[in-house]
């Protein structure tokens, strides 16, 4: 089983700042790219920044300059910070990862986290 465990989402004025952290664990050889995104209600799940192995990282152009994200092994942290209300979302935690070594690389979700900002 593997599983990815979401934590930090809140309620944060415009301005604010968040940190959210998604931990992978569980039978896991290796991880390779890790990413958030973000679903509003009747709008389709938006990419908001990956990390790969390599720690390239690439960013949504609406957080550019705005968010951060970091990896620690197989925890993938988005420090958000300058928000808007136009953040408000449910964030969403995606592992791209093998769990043996001749597996086939697949994706895994978590649960959600929401983050309003609002005022």
């Amino acid at each position: 089983q593997v599983q990815l465990v979401e934590s930090g989402g809140g309620l944060v004025q415009p301005g604010g700042s968040l940190r959210l952290s998604c931990a992978a664990s569980g039978s896991i050889f290796r991880v390779n790219r890790m990413g958030w995104y973000r679903q509003v209600p009747g709008a389709q799940r938006e990419l908001v920044a990956f990390i790969t192995s390599i720690n390239s990282t690439d960013y949504a152009d609406s957080v550019k300059g705005r968010f951060t994200i970091s990896r620690a092994k197989n925890t993938v942290y988005l420090q958000m910070n300058s928000l808007k209300p136009e953040d408000t979302a449910v964030y969403v935690c995606n592992a791209n990862l093998r769990r043996y070594i001749m597996s086939n690389t697949q994706d895994y979700w978590g649960q959600g986290t929401q983050v309003t900002v609002s005022s």
